[in-house]
């Protein structure tokens, strides 16, 4: 484990239950950093997919300058994202943002809703998400996951229609929301949508590459369901853009857009629009995922599923009911702690 005298950090390896293809790749491990604070003041976790392309080494570059500076850690959680800067790595400055929030929170004895003086998160249930594999597969996985209301499908490959066909005769009851991450060109996807939409979708998530967002804006103005930008969100700037090209809804994701403090300042920006909220997370540990659980009193539609997915989780925070809801722990800070073994 790197150390420094106000932080460390450890690198662990994300065994996923299930081999994940997504558009963009296959993958059956994660690389998540777990960041702490001197004498375990406060926790956050910097985890982020290959394809974003950041890389360990500049995220550890990162948390090595914050522990050499001489400036206390911030008491009050309006201060923390001036002290946390713009400058790293999004996930980096996630990781940072979310210990020095868990810090405040711990001292405080609040959890992290209350200190933030959101509404307590309520218990929705969450989307689950099955990755690209042969439509007999994703029928399987979609049986298997009988007790959850909510499933995400990756498409973006050749036979999607035969994939989403076979998900909705093994399921006929889901709701089912459908992520192309960013796979297809405006065109090509409103015809692919065209043989999908009749499926009975919820909505559809980033269906166009990231930055065309006058392109997302087309392909919702041609359908009735919400599309919700994920890839193309980063930023404050980000959500005003597609708001001001029709886009109906965002999903926020704390790694991508540097952590609790912009997360709620894109929040507020989208709810002013008009945009709707879905609150989703990477192949993440629980403690990533507790902390933006925390925002579910804000939130439409959450996709929180990322300890599901995983065979090696090391941390307990949230946990989900019988019917696929998300149940909050109430202790203090982000309010997650080290997974009992066996």
């Amino acid at each position: 484990m790197p150390t420094a005298e106000r932080l460390t950090w450890q690198e662990i390896t994300l065994q996923l239950i299930n081999p994940f293809r997504v558009s963009y790749g296959a993958s059956t491990t994660r690389t998540a950093h777990w960041l702490r604070l001197q004498d375990d003041e406060g926790w956050g976790e910097g985890t982020i997919p290959p394809y974003y392309g950041i890389e360990g080494a500049e995220m550890q570059r990162f948390w090595q300058q914050a522990a050499r500076r001489q400036e206390p850690f911030p008491d009050d959680v309006g201060e923390i994202a001036a002290w946390v800067g713009q400058d790293g790595p999004a996930p980096a400055r996630c990781a940072l943002d979310l210990a020095l929030h868990d810090r405040i929170g711990r001292r405080r004895g609040q959890p992290l809703f209350e200190l933030l003086r959101l509404p307590q998160p309520p218990s929705l249930p969450t989307a689950v998400t099955i990755g690209i594999d042969e439509p007999q597969e994703m029928a399987r996985q979609a049986r298997a996951l009988a007790r959850y209301p909510i499933l995400k499908l990756k498409l973006g490959s050749d036979d999607d229609e035969a994939r989403l066909a076979a998900v909705r005769a093994a399921r006929p009851d889901a709701r089912l929301f459908i992520d192309a991450n960013a796979a297809w060109q405006p065109d090509e996807a409103l015809e692919r949508l065209q043989a999908l939409l009749p499926h009975g979708l919820e909505l559809v998530e980033q269906p166009v590459p990231r930055d065309d967002f006058a392109g997302m804006g087309r392909v919702q103005a041609q359908l009735d369901v919400p599309v919700v930008a994920d890839e193309a969100v980063q930023t404050l700037q980000d959500v005003q853009r597609l708001a001001a090209a029709g886009v109906q809804a965002i999903n926020i994701k704390l790694m991508k857009v540097g952590g609790l403090a912009p997360a709620l300042e894109m929040i507020r920006t989208a709810r002013e629009a008009g945009l709707r909220i879905m609150l989703g997370c990477m192949i993440e540990t629980s403690l990533g995922v507790t902390a933006v659980a925390h925002l579910a009193g804000l939130a439409d539609w959450l996709d929180l599923d990322a300890p599901l997915l995983l065979a090696n989780d090391p941390f307990a925070g949230i946990a989900y009911d019988e019917r696929g809801s998300v149940l909050h722990p109430l202790r203090p800070g982000i309010g997650v702690k080290i997974r009992a073994s066996g």
